[in-house]
């Protein structure tokens, strides 16, 4: 694991400062740093004269930094430093923190203020970022799961497999979701418990091991298995660490796992790119994060995709902190990569005309330029509306608009995507959002930051790049958990995917549920559950653990006709690669469980017995259970297990 070490921050001691200061700043209580726009020439002498004083007592690397703030006009940071013997702690503290900025940003801090003068001048202006291009739909599939094409799409994938890395994005706290700790160990469901980071391991895991015996091609999962970057922040690095070492890798080898810090970047108080302090602090910069799209400099910085490359790997799937269904899709989205030679592939899924999600678009421009990105919903309507069709976004025939909806889940080709990173340095295309005080756009109510997003790597491609996406249902692809209860009830009322914890558990059921009916399994129908505010279908509590299959032709031939599931209240986990239910009927709760070489057939099975059943839960549950409504009461359960390695009937 590379393990960013995290700087020491010593404690501030709060300094006072005159009342007259704080008048002028319009402040009662605390400082602000000061826009140095309207400062006179004697107060820039003034500050310069005290600032060459305190250079003795800074190293060259300190001074050097000094040279590199005032070079890019931000005088006002040290417009309150004092002479030297006072607070030199807390100034080299501060210019330690402005050098963790200017080493985390490609350019510098310098290029930083100049691309965000840039960014501000054109929101100010109010500069259209799509004059002159026209959107079509891109070239790519929509792939019905289970169909023949997705068959033969996942055995194409798999064979690929073995020769891609993983990169989980995962710089968020679950502050959104009302849950206090990472969003990666959250339990994706609480019937057995496992966390995101659990699932999305074992899943590698699983592809891992149906993988490692293809030669050649594959030689480097035998070797080095498939390896999984994930990228942290301040915020999560420690924790997702702690969680890692806490639970063995859950399986994985520790040099498998490598963890890769994004650090934030400074924030802005105007549009001279004045760099903002902390309140209350004037020796700590405002920081924020800089945004997801800061996986690729991190990528190519850390000298994993070097690393990847060597060992033989073709292919790298970006996915996100909580969407338990991800890996149902993977091997038929990589299928489609290799089948499409596309280089860069968008994982979507279906979207309604005006739906509040990113969409899938091939723009062209008047000078002949060409690309395939993602466009905000709230830009792509009025887009449309100027160029191409005058009533904007609207539902084909199918009842979907004809530009999928983004979710952030991507497959790059390893070689290209290496080459183009190391000709822009991972720089993502950055944009700006200020809010502004008034219309005359000359104040900002609070300080603003550059951001970027992973989606947006396309934009550096050129025309001739093989871009395009693939489309599977919601129900088989896409169920995130990130809205807490009370914001999952207002998107409930207003009739929209909830996306909450309460969703997600049971979207987890459903799909498994589902995949096994498509496989020709009798399933009981799901009946309206109530919690947290809001209503879902609650089937049986289907839990297939990553080793039991990973593609629908596998499990179909583990699981299908001979299954019978007679009640919504049953719960079916089944956890091994050994594992063949050729005939089973259930009304209550199983649990199957095969360790490796475990060979387990069910055959003739009844069971019936008191189940599992969910209870609501209230206020002062814990708070994983708060942020679902319920708890299950586990009454009665039939558990099979098998820890020694042979072959077994069951009954």
């Amino acid at each position: 694991v590379v393990a960013l070490r995290v700087s020491e921050t010593r404690t501030h001691k709060p300094r006072t400062y005159p009342a007259r200061l704080a008048r002028v700043m319009g402040l009662a209580s605390c400082f602000r740093p000061r826009d140095m726009s309207d400062d006179t020439p004697t107060k820039k002498r003034k500050t310069a004269s005290t600032l060459e004083a305190n250079r003795g007592i800074f190293t060259a690397d300190e001074n050097a930094m000094i040279d590199k703030l005032l070079g890019c006009g931000q005088d006002h940071l040290f417009s309150s430093w004092p002479a030297p013997g006072t607070d030199d702690d807390d100034k080299r503290r501060f210019l330690a923190q402005a050098a963790v900025c200017d080493a985390g940003y490609p350019g510098g801090i310098a290029q930083y203020v100049a691309n965000a003068k840039k960014l501000l001048q054109e929101s100010k202006d109010g500069v259209n970022p799509f004059d002159g291009w026209t959107p079509a739909v891109p070239d790519g599939i929509v792939v019905e799961y289970a169909s023949k094409e997705h068959v033969e799409l996942e055995s194409e994938g798999m064979r690929e497999v073995g020769s891609a890395a993983f990169v989980l994005v995962a710089g968020g706290l679950g502050e959104r979701l009302g849950y206090s700790g990472i969003k990666v160990e959250l339990p994706c469901e609480r019937s057995t418990d496992s966390c995101y980071l659990q699932l999305y391991i074992q899943s590698i895991l699983a592809l891992q091991q149906r993988s490692a015996g293809e030669m050649p091609a594959h030689r480097s999962a035998k070797d080095v298995g498939i390896p999984l970057a994930i990228m942290t922040s301040d915020d999560t690095h420690a924790k997702t660490l702690d969680l890692l070492e806490r639970n063995d890798y859950f399986g994985a080898k520790k040099e498998q796992v490598t963890l890769i810090k994004q650090e934030k970047v400074p924030c802005l108080t105007n549009n001279d790119a004045h760099l903002a302090l902390k309140d209350g602090d004037p020796y700590a910069l405002q920081t924020k994060p800089h945004g997801h799209g800061d996986v690729h400099a991190l990528l190519h910085t850390s000298g994993c995709l070097d690393r990847w490359s060597a060992a033989g790997k073709k292919w790298v799937v970006f996915f996100q902190d909580t969407n338990s269904l991800v890996f149902r899709v993977v091997p038929g989205a990589l299928g489609v990569s290799k089948q499409k030679g596309f280089v860069f592939n968008s994982l979507c899924v279906p979207r309604k005309a005006k739906e509040a999600i990113g969409a899938i678009t091939e723009l062209t421009h008047t000078d002949g330029r060409k690309m395939t990105v993602n466009v905000e919903y709230n830009q792509l309507d009025p887009l449309l509306r100027a160029t191409i069709n005058k009533d904007g976004d609207v539902n084909n025939d199918k009842g979907v608009s004809p530009f999928p909806g983004n979710i952030n889940q991507l497959i790059v080709s390893l070689e290209e995507y290496k080459a183009q990173l190391a000709k822009t340095g991972g720089q993502i295309e950055e944009f700006v959002n200020p809010k502004y005080k008034d219309a005359s756009k000359t104040a900002f109510k609070s300080p603003t930051r550059l951001e970027c997003m992973m989606q947006d790597y396309p934009k550096s491609l050129d025309a001739s790049a093989c871009v395009g996406f693939t489309v599977f249902d919601n129900w088989v692809g896409y169920s995130p958990v990130k809205n807490s209860p009370a914001d999952g009830v207002g998107k409930f009322e207003g009739g929209n995917p909830t996306h909450t914890a309460t969703s997600g558990e049971m979207e987890f059921y459903g799909c498994a549920a589902k995949v096994l009916e498509l496989a020709g399994a009798t399933m009981a129908a799901p009946v309206d559950f109530a919690a947290n505010g809001i209503v879902v279908p609650s089937g049986p509590k289907v839990v297939l653990h990553p080793s039991f299959a990973c593609t629908f032709e596998e499990l179909k031939g583990k699981a299908g006709k001979g299954v019978k599931v007679t009640s919504a209240s049953s719960a079916l986990i089944v956890e091994g690669a050994g594992v063949k239910i050729e005939s089973l009927e259930l009304d209550g709760a199983l649990v199957i469980k095969a360790c490796p070489g475990a060979f387990v057939t069910v055959k003739d099975l009844k069971v019936s017995n008191k189940g599992w059943r969910f209870e609501k839960c209230g206020a002062d549950a814990p708070e994983i259970d708060r942020l679902r409504g319920f708890v299950i009461e586990k009454d009665e359960t039939e558990e099979l297990v098998f820890d020694q390695p042979g072959a077994y009937t069951v009954p």
